[in-house]
């Protein structure tokens, strides 16, 4: 049996630190590190170590009762979400750590929901038991109430696969047949076994355990219950015969500037100098070499011959794919649900040549993808997209110690982005001499979160299907641009209605030019909608200042929960833009003298609450925007012509 287990958490619940007990009991690494004494294991980078928190996902395997496990530990903080759940999709099973004095926090929901959408089995460890002020029995009610009734304590009622009374009556509640059975002639331990590995595999039951990771205490109870509830059937396990499939989650550089790539072994076997098919995002295929495949433990790596079905390792030698893309006969891409909400310009002294800067960003970009960094030429402008300022504050000293380079940051800026709310039928042509291609979508609202997506209704008699395949194509290669403020457009459901191609002119950037300006044209005749992103807060204070914190909150344009309160506490939950909470923190800090605080995390997209306001300051002007022009070029007498968007519809070649 191989199996990667993930820990994940809200910052500060002792993550990483139970990650290193679990390394220890299972004789992975020869002695426990600390957070505090900056020496943990898993957490080897040097920006790491400064700043106390996990930034970059790393692994070791560990063995355990003759079964093979390969230990994720994941950041814990909300700005580098995006590292966490590409880290998700390669688990067979999570385990959540919650602090019992803190409880379930913001980032501790964002991870669930992470973890219910990947349909990953999931365990959860109360840890910190020795703290004042732990309360096991109230995280527990928590869990329960706030994430899933499925939440079920086994640490007291559970000693190595056998049962309690009280803990097979719970377990028997969550399952229909299970309780019919249970009360008409009780469970046997066999039957136990099996039905609760079977419930936590369907992500019906999610046992719960107490401990303390600083003081070793329910380490190696938790590690014996672990490996009892994740066994499976043998017949489950991927095929290690058959063609080779793998899942990218991790790109890094190692200090001789190779392009190391993590990957998920998912079917067959992978070794060093085998040849791979590789899925390009432009939709290309191509086949690389491995040149080296390594075994990594933490920040070391030894020489691996051979990749299972269930491993994890890491290769050199592909150099087109990034984190999310399959290999072999792995053809799916994730659709990743963090997103970042803010952008910030990049700077840099006079000196250095900007090329040189964005060679480096466009490392650090194949690495998180999700920086998505932008050279806006006209200014000379380096943009990146991100999570936070923390974010921003480990980019500044990641360049420096890696590269030798001191850049900052201007400002943070939301990332808004633009649908529509009405539909329209777009047109584009693109026919400048020798050249031919026409193109019409439909464009219709769709629904929120769920991106740009697209069908064909053309007839094949029309267009050939090989050239409704490359519009397709262009409709996914870029992200298109909304017409208020230039924003990224989503949200929108593209319809392809007719186009046409010529026996002779037509080349393969035709169709682009003309989906590109088809798109672009109805979005000029459609109403257009600004989205604004939005957090889900939870802020946490003493009682008294309930009343300003419920002011503040209707201020800042927020939707909030009726409050929970304790003799000593103040629990307010809700959502609103991201543009009014993101500097509140501050604002909090200040009035209750530090005593309350606050979590963030992304929670979709909502109509802009000051569209007026977004629009004028941000000076968008659509018509002067070449890269994104919404006309199109027809030809007369040998030579092409331009046609205002607004005249295309009477000069388009397709009628009816």
């Amino acid at each position: 049996m191989r199996k990667t287990i993930g820990v994940l958490a809200h910052v500060d619940a002792g993550k990483t630190t139970f990650s290193e007990q679990i390394l220890y009991h299972t004789q992975a690494i020869r002695t426990c590190g600390r957070v505090d004494h900056q020496n943990t294991f898993l957490d080897g980078h040097a920006i790491e170590r400064q700043r106390g928190i996990t930034i970059f996902s790393d692994q070791a395997p560990f063995t355990y009762q003759g079964h093979e496990y390969t230990l994720i530990d994941t950041p814990g903080h909300v700005d580098f979400s995006a590292e966490m759940e590409r880290s998700i999709q390669v688990m067979d099973c999570a385990v959540v750590v919650v602090s019992c004095v803190e409880g379930v926090q913001g980032h501790t929901r964002t991870v669930w929901k992470l973890l219910r959408q990947w349909g990953i089995p999931t365990l959860f460890f109360l840890n910190k038991m020795d703290r004042q002020g732990a309360d096991p029995d109230g995280v527990m009610e928590q869990l329960r109430n706030k994430l899933s009734t499925g939440c079920v304590d086994f640490g007291t009622d559970f000693h190595h696969g056998r049962p309690g009374d009280r803990l097979v009556e719970q377990v028997a509640e969550l399952d229909d047949g299970l309780l019919e059975k249970y009360l008409e002639t009780g469970i046997s331990e066999k039957d136990f076994a099996a039905a609760v590995r079977n419930m936590v595999k369907q992500g019906q039951l999610f046992p719960c355990f107490v401990g303390s990771a600083l003081l070793d205490q329910g380490i190696e109870d938790f590690l014996e219950d672990l490996d009892f509830l994740i066994q499976g059937d043998e017949k489950e396990d991927p095929p290690l015969e058959g063609p080779f499939g793998g899942i990218v989650y991790k790109c890094r550089h190692d200090a001789n500037g190779n392009r190391v790539m993590f990957l998920k072994v998912t079917s067959g076997q992978l070794r060093a100098k085998d040849e791979i098919v590789c899925r390009l995002p432009d939709g290309n295929v191509r086949r690389e070499k491995i040149n080296e495949l390594r075994l990594c433990h933490g920040l070391k790596y030894t020489p691996l011959d051979v990749a299972k079905a269930g491993d994890l390792c890491a290769v050199t030698g592909l150099s087109g794919i990034q984190p999310g893309d399959g290999v072999g006969c792995v053809t799916e891409h994730p659709n990743y649900q963090t997103t970042p909400t803010l952008s910030a310009k990049v700077l840099w002294g006079e000196t250095v040549p900007a090329k040189d800067v964005l060679k480096i960003f466009r490392l650090l970009e194949e690495e998180d993808p999700m920086l998505h960094v932008q050279w806006e030429e006209e200014q000379g402008e380096i943009q990146v997209r991100i999570m936070g300022p923390i974010q921003l504050e480990v980019l500044g000293a990641e360049v420096k110690q890696r590269f030798g380079l001191e850049v900052s940051f201007g400002p943070c800026r939301i990332l808004y982005r633009e649908t529509i709310a009405t539909s329209a039928v777009g047109y584009g042509h693109f026919e400048p001499l020798r050249h031919y291609a026409e193109v019409h979508v439909k464009l219709e609202p769709g629904r929120r979160g769920s991106g740009i997506t697209f069908e064909s209704r053309c007839s094949s008699d029309l267009l050939d299907a090989h050239y409704q395949r490359l519009i397709e194509t262009h409709v996914f290669e870029r992200q298109h641009k909304g017409i208020l403020t230039g924003s990224v457009l989503t949200d929108v459901h593209i319809t392809l209605l007719a186009g046409r191609a010529h026996l002779k002119h037509t080349e393969g950037g035709d169709f682009r030019q003309a989906t590109y300006r088809a798109i672009r044209q109805g979005l000029e005749q459609a109403q257009p909608i600004l989205l604004e992103p939005y957090y889900a807060f939870q802020v946490e204070a003493e009682p008294e200042q309930l009343g300003r914190i419920l002011a503040d909150a209707e201020r800042m344009r927020c939707q909030f929960d009726p409050p929970e309160l304790t003799e000593d506490r103040a629990v307010v939950t809700g959502r609103g833009p991201v543009s009014t909470l993101m500097e509140y923190s501050r604002e909090l800090a200040a009035f209750t003298r530090g005593h309350g605080q606050i979590s963030l995390t992304f929670d979709g997209y909502e109509p802009c609450h000051n569209t007026q306001e977004v629009v004028e300051s941000i000076g968008y002007d659509k018509d002067r925007d070449v890269q994104n022009t919404s006309d199109s070029v027809f030809c007369s007498h040998g030579a092409g012509f331009p046609v205002k968007w607004y005249e295309v519809k009477d000069y388009i070649h397709i009628k009816g």
